[in-house]
């Protein structure tokens, strides 16, 4: 039997609900600089998910939202000019006006650094925000708690392919079975599934109704003592937050 050695988080939607409203206003903000009539409602954004990387979101967003758009032929120079505009604009966002962390969070990360379970990142989101968000909604030297941080173009194919949870496995020279990722979407299921990593869901409003088929267990948030969890789907043997000790015996 493996021992759990340890925990691979996603960023967005799963330590905070970042996408609604910071990613999402973010680009709003900066279509509206650049003076172009897109933008993307709540709604919107949540089909929009369904493509990970922002870059590639907004490709997407063209390709099949807006045929009408002349696109220009220095395209891709133009979305990566704007991609780094919205980063911008989103850690000043974040800067001002820190995000709370979802629930459980901040104690699991704090009990698992107590434990010695080891720490690390797997995202799509690039790595300016995953900094911005641990300084200021989590602590000043947060992003020294996580032994790598893999985010952003790092590997070549993003989530839901399995590249970015095989580098950080990699990174922290351990195997699969040693390891529990917690994400919030099907791509991230997907992509820590592919990798071979036991994965417990934390949905959101933007992935509640998606297929979690092969989780180890779905929750509506990690909890707390005082606010426990809702079980969507899996066995947690009378528990009511997530613990290292509940997730050792998962």
């Amino acid at each position: 039997m493996n021992k759990l050695q340890a925990l691979l988080f996603d960023v967005d939607g799963t330590l905070a609900e970042t996408e609604r409203d910071a990613h999402r206003v973010a680009f709003n903000e900066t279509f509206a600089k650049y003076k172009l009539d897109w933008n993307w409602s709540v709604e919107l954004y949540g089909e929009l998910l369904a493509v990970t990387g922002g870059k590639e979101r907004m490709q997407f967003y063209l390709d099949k939202y807006r045929p009408d758009y002349q696109q220009p032929s220095d395209l891709q120079d133009f979305i990566i000019e704007l991609h780094k505009d919205k980063t911008k604009c989103y850690n000043d966002m974040l800067s001002n006006n820190p995000l709370a962390l979802r629930p459980g969070v901040r104690r699991l990360l704090a009990e698992s650094r107590s434990a010695g379970i080891r720490l690390g990142i797997a995202t799509t989101t690039t790595p300016e925000n995953v900094t911005s968000l641990l300084e200021h909604s989590l602590a000043a030297d947060a992003a020294s708690w996580f032994e790598v941080i893999a985010a952003g173009s790092v590997v070549p194919n993003k989530k839901p392919a399995p590249d970015i949870y095989n580098y950080a496995l990699q990174q922290m020279d351990l195997q699969a079975a040693q390891c529990i990722a917690i994400e919030d979407s099907q791509n991230g299921l997907r992509s820590a599934q592919a990798a071979g990593i036991s994965t417990l869901i934390t949905v959101n409003n933007y992935t509640c109704n998606e297929d979690f088929k092969g989780a180890m267990l779905v929750l509506d948030n990690l909890g707390e003592p005082e606010q426990p969890f809702t079980v969507l789907s899996g066995n947690v043997d009378g528990a009511t937050y997530v613990d290292i000790n509940m997730l050792k015996a998962l």
